[in-house]
C-alpha cells in the first residue's frame, strides 16, 4: 500500500536515530531527501539502500505533486527525510505531505529529534505554552519589531539561529527585551555541544568571548514570562455609543454597517446593539 512516512533523522548524535526509524528506511522503496549529499551519509552508516530523490525549499513546489503521483503509481512506501531533526519544522516536507494527503495516501509520522523541543527541554522554563518562530527577520528594525510582537505572545518562545547572526540575535533581544532570560544552545547531541543561559546581556559577552561562537547551529528559547506586556489602546468610549453611531451614518453608511464598524473599532457587541435599538426607537417616537 501506497504510504509515506516522515522520518525524524538525527541532529547530531547517530544514536538518536530510532529503532523505527532505522526500519522505516530500511524498508522504504524510496526516500525523500533535502539534501541527498547529506542523507547519504546516514544511508551509508546505516546500510540504507532505497533510491534518494532530493526535495529542498528551492524546488519542493515543482516536485510535490509529482512525488505524490509516483508514491501512489508505483505503490511505494516512501519516507520523507530532512538534513536533521523533524521535517516540515522550520525545514521542508510541507507540500509533499499535502500533495500526498491530496490522493488520499496514508501519512504516518516516525517521530525524534526537534532541536527547538531539546533546547526547551534543557531550559527550565515553564513551557505549558509556548510558540516557534523560526528563522526571524534579518533586517534591524524588522527584527526588532518582530521580537516586540513575540513578547506579547506567549511565555515562551524558540527560534533557530545561524552562527553568522547569533551575536546579532541576542544583542537584539538584549536591547528590546532586557528583562527576559534566555537559553542559547549550540550543536546539541554532538561533541561539543554548549548551553548557556541566564539574562541576554550576560549570555551576549559570553558568546562575544568565545571565539568558536560563528560554528555550530543554534537554538534560542526565551522566557518572557518577566517581561512587561504593552498595554492595549482603550477605544474612545468618551463619546455615547449612540452618538457615534449617527456619525458614521452622517457618511452614507448604513446602521448595520455602522454597527459592525465600532465592532471591529473594540467596542462590545452588545452595547453596539443596544445603541441601534435606542437609536430605532428614537427615530420612530420622532
Amino acid at each position: 500500500m501506497a504510504t509515506l512516512y516522515v522520518v525524524a533523522t538525527p541532529i547530531g548524535n547517530l544514536q538518536d536515530l530510532s529503532p523505527r526509524a532505522v526500519d522505516t528506511l530500511k524498508k522504504a522503496g524510496l526516500i525523500i531527501a533535502e539534501d541527498t549529499r547529506v542523507t547519504m551519509k546516514l544511508c551509508q552508516v546505516f546500510d540504507f539502500h532505497a533510491p534518494l530523490v532530493s526535495c529542498h525549499r528551492h524546488n519542493e513546489n515543482d516536485k510535490a505533486q509529482g512525488l505524490a503521483v509516483r508514491i501512489a503509481g508505483e505503490d511505494l512506501t516512501a519516507a520523507l527525510v530532512t538534513d536533521a531533526g523533524t521535517p516540515c519544522i522550520s525545514d521542508p516536507g510541507h507540500e509533499v505531505v499535502r500533495a500526498c494527503r491530496d490522493l488520499k495516501i496514508p501519512v504516518i509520522p516516525i517521530p525524534g529529534c526537534c532541536a527547538g523541543i531539546a533546547a526547551l527541554s534543557v531550559s527550565g522554563y515553564d513551557a505549558k505554552e509556548f510558540s516557534f518562530y523560526g528563522f526571524l527577520p534579518r533586517e534591524k528594525k524588522a527584527l526588532r519589531e518582530k521580537l516586540s510582537e513575540i513578547a506579547d505572545g506567549t511565555g515562551v518562545a524558540i527560534l533557530h539561529e545561524s552562527p553568522f547572526r547569533i551575536i546579532e540575535l541576542t544583542e537584539a533581544i538584549a536591547n528590546t527585551l532586557p528583562e527576559a532570560e534566555i537559553t542559547v544552545c549550540c550543536d546539541l547531541t554532538k561533541l561539543h555541544e554548549k548551553t548557556i543561559s541566564g539574562r541576554p546581556d550576560a549570555v551576549l559577552n559570553e558568546l562575544l568571548a568565545n571565539e568558536k561562537t560563528e560554528k555550530g547551529e543554534y537554538c534560542v528559547v526565551i522566557d518572557l514570562h518577566k517581561v512587561p506586556r504593552e498595554k492595549k489602546q482603550e477605544p474612545d468610549i468618551s463619546i455615547s455609543t449612540e452618538a457615534r453611531l449617527v456619525e458614521i451614518m452622517k457618511q452614507g453608511i448604513s446602521l448595520r454597517e455602522a454597527q459592525d464598524r465600532l465592532i471591529l473599532d473594540g467596542v462590545k457587541k452588545n452595547a453596539v446593539k443596544q445603541a441601534a435599538i435606542n437609536l430605532i426607537k428614537w427615530f420612530n417616537a420622532n
